[in-house]
C-alpha cells in the first residue's frame, strides 16, 4: 500500500474517531490492519465495529458532513440518560437571552453562560428538568462544561490581532468563560488582551494599545449586526481574577465613544429581541446621538406599556432622564432583561 493511501485512510480513521469521541463513546481505537475503528459506550462491555472502506470510496467532497451523520445515526438518544452519559459531552456557550427554561446563569452584560449538549450534528442546551433526572446540582454542570472545554494555547510568533473563525467544534466564543484564559493570550497580541464575540463563530482578540482596536470596534458591530446568531458588539478584558468582564472606558478616553456605542446597542438589539416573546404591550427602545454628543437609549414610553432601561425616557413631549424617573417605577415581574412599570 503506497504512502498516500495510508495517509488516506489514517486521516479519515482520524475524523471517524473524533468524533465518536465527542458523541461520548469510550475506548475508541484505530485497526489499520482490518481498517476499522472499535468503540464501546458508558453502557456497554463488548466493542462494537465501523467499517471504514464504504466511507473512504465515497467522494471527498461533503464526507466531512457524512462522517458526522453516520457517527449521529450512533447515537439514539441526543440527552442522554444519565449523568455519567452526559457529563463529558457538556459545552459551556455564551449567548443572550434565549426563552424556555434552559439552565443559565448571568455572565456579562444582557449575556448569559448557557450549557448544550454536543453531539456532532446537533447541540442541545440543557434545561432544569434534566438536572433532576441526572441528579445534580447546576453548579455541578456548569463546573463539567467548563471543564471539558480545551482551552487552547497559543505559540508562535506574535500578531497584532488573532481571529478564531469556528468550524462548529472549537466553541472559540466559549473560552471567555474560563477564568485566566484571555489573559494568557497577552503575549500573542503584545499586550493587555481585548476580545470581541460579534457572532458565535467568530472571536477577534488585539492588544489595548494596538491601533488597530478602534477598527475592531466597527467590525464587531458591522459582524453582529448582519449576523443570524449574534452575540455582542462589546470588548471584553480580563478583570484582576482573571474572569472576563466587559470594556470601560470614561469621558476622555479615546475609545469612549465607541465603548459607549457598543454597550447601547446591545441594549437595544436585546430589548428589541424580548418584546417579540412578549405578550404584553412593550415601549420601545431606540439608538440616539452621535460621537460628538455621546451616544445613548431612548424609550419611547406611553407609562402603560412595559418600560425598558434606558438613559432617557420619552413621555409625550418630554424626555426624562433615567435617574430622575427611576423613584417612580418598579421592576415588571418576568422580562429578562428587566423592564419596568408605574410603582
Amino acid at each position: 500500500m503506497g504512502l498516500l493511501r495510508r495517509y488516506a485512510r489514517a486521516r479519515l480513521a482520524a475524523q471517524v474517531m473524533r468524533d465518536l469521541r465527542r458523541a461520548g463513546f469510550e475506548t475508541v481505537r484505530y485497526d489499520a490492519r482490518t481498517f476499522q475503528v472499535r468503540y464501546t459506550t458508558n453502557v456497554q462491555i463488548e466493542p462494537e465495529f465501523l467499517e471504514l472502506t464504504p466511507l473512504l470510496t465515497q467522494p471527498r467532497k461533503g464526507r466531512r458532513k457524512r462522517i458526522h451523520a453516520y457517527v449521529a445515526g450512533l447515537t439514539p438518544d441526543p440527552v442522554p440518560a444519565t449523568w455519567p452519559i452526559a457529563q463529558p459531552l457538556l459545552r459551556p456557550v455564551l449567548r443572550g437571552t434565549t426563552p424556555g427554561n434552559s439552565l443559565r446563569r448571568p455572565a456579562m452584560p444582557y449575556l448569559y453562560e448557557y450549557v448544550v449538549i454536543d453531539h456532532p450534528e446537533a447541540m442541545t442546551y440543557v434545561t432544569e428538568d434534566q438536572l433532576r433526572s441526572w441528579s445534580v446540582r447546576p453548579h455541578e454542570v456548569f463546573a463539567a462544561a467548563r471543564a471539558n472545554l480545551e482551552a487552547v494555547t497559543l505559540h508562535g510568533t506574535p500578531t497584532e490581532v488573532i481571529r478564531f473563525v469556528d468550524d462548529g467544534d472549537a466553541y472559540w466564543v466559549s473560552h471567555l468563560l474560563l477564568e485566566h484564559w484571555l489573559e494568557r493570550l497577552d503575549p500573542q497580541v503584545g499586550g493587555s488582551p481585548v476580545a470581541f464575540a460579534p457572532e458565535r463563530g467568530t472571536l477577534l482578540i488585539t492588544s489595548a494599545g494596538s491601533p488597530h482596536l478602534p477598527a475592531l470596534f466597527a467590525q464587531a458591530e458591522e459582524l453582529y449586526a448582519r449576523s443570524p446568531r449574534p452575540i455582542t458588539p462589546m470588548a471584553y478584558v480580563s478583570d484582576d481574577q482573571g474572569c472576563t468582564v466587559h470594556l470601560t472606558a470614561g469621558p476622555g478616553n479615546p475609545l469612549h465613544h465607541a465603548v459607549q456605542r457598543a454597550e447601547r446597542i446591545l441594549a437595544v438589539q436585546e430589548y428589541t429581541r424580548q418584546a417579540a416573546h412578549l405578550t404584553e404591550p412593550t415601549a420601545g427602545i431606540e439608538l440616539v446621538g452621535d460621537d460628538d454628543t455621546g451616544w445613548r437609549t431612548r424609550a419611547v414610553w406611553d407609562e402603560k406599556s412595559l418600560l425598558p432601561r434606558a438613559d432617557e425616557v420619552q413621555i409625550g413631549d418630554r424626555t426624562l432622564p433615567w435617574p430622575e424617573l427611576a423613584p417612580s417605577l418598579i421592576p415588571a415581574e418576568g422580562p429578562d432583561p428587566v423592564r419596568y412599570k408605574k410603582a
